[in-house]
């Protein structure tokens, strides 16, 4: 599936379980972006972390020969997270977000960097990254370090039901590491991929809870032998909380081929808990 520019979380949903690919306008993109950052790096003025150190070291001119070995070790040393690694669902979002955010072409990455991205997306070569050690303030150094180590034959991958060096991962497809060109480690480094994609899942998995337990309810109002008619649309336009509406427009739905919804109603008011399901639920 062709990457939109613009990315919703229900269609994330879609695009796990799918191959991905650029536009020809996001390749266009890209290439011309690396093409503006080679000629300023080829007018021999200075730029900060393309030819220069990083953080207290912005001074330091790196030579020309060392920019590529510079991007290389800014990945490396930054890989330093710990602790339990994070889940191979939401390091797959992660990888999705990130060639979304380069393939806007602000970034200065090299296309064949994007393209081994996209490859370990499409065969499910998911680095592994660790939850702690990320410098929010800063971006997710850390965890985006080590989503970019695979690049470089380095680290580990989650392949094929198990976890594998990435230099055995990159040969059996008969692939060698990336190079990085100047400024790549940064473009890769910079962001908010995981804190990001660690969003995105939680709001899938809260999705998919809310429907559940909206249903549960329904199940449960009909085994009280309860009735819809606290769901109905005109008792909730009175005050339009847009959750409360939602909620009680899906139990209405749930319930109209009720055959129980039919019968004489026994009770003169059904327990508040029920009644009061489209403002709880509706909250959240």
């Amino acid at each position: 599936m062709e990457l939109p520019q613009s990315i919703s979380i229900e269609l994330i949903k879609t695009l796990l379980d799918e191959k991905i690919e650029l536009s020809t306008a996001d390749y266009k993109k890209v290439n011309d972006n690396r093409y503006y950052l080679d000629l300023k790096i080829k007018s021999g003025k200075t730029y900060y972390g393309i030819n220069t150190g990083f953080g207290s070291l912005c001074n330091v001119r790196i030579d020309d020969e060392q920019i590529q070995k510079l991007q290389e070790n800014l990945v490396c040393s930054h890989a330093c997270g710990f602790g339990d690694e994070v889940p191979k669902e939401i390091v797959k979002i992660m990888l999705l977000l990130k060639i979304r955010a380069l393939a806007h072409g602000f970034s200065g990455i090299h296309q064949d960097t994007i393209d081994r991205l996209i490859f370990f997306y499409n065969n499910d070569i998911l680095p592994v990254v660790y939850e702690q050690g990320s410098l929010g303030a800063s971006g997710d150094l850390a965890p985006l370090a080590h989503l970019s180590l695979p690049l470089l034959g380095l680290g580990e991958v989650n392949w094929s039901d198990a976890k594998y060096p990435t230099s055995e991962v990159l040969k059996h497809y008969e692939l060698e590491p990336i190079r990085l060109h100047a400024k790549e480690g940064l473009a890769l480094l910079n962001g908010t991929q995981f804190m990001s994609a660690y969003a995105v899942w939680s709001i899938i998995q809260a999705n998919a809870l809310q429907t559940q337990a909206t249903v549960i309810a329904a199940m449960s109002l009909e085994a009280w032998d309860g009735k819809a008619e606290p769901f109905s649309e005109l008792i909730h336009k009175v005050r339009p909380h847009k959750g409360q509406i939602e909620v009680a427009r899906m139990m209405r739905n749930i319930l109209k081929a009720s055959e129980m919804q039919t019968y004489e109603k026994e009770q003169v008011q059904d327990p508040y808990s029920f009644r009061c399901i489209p403002q709880v639920h509706g909250a959240t």
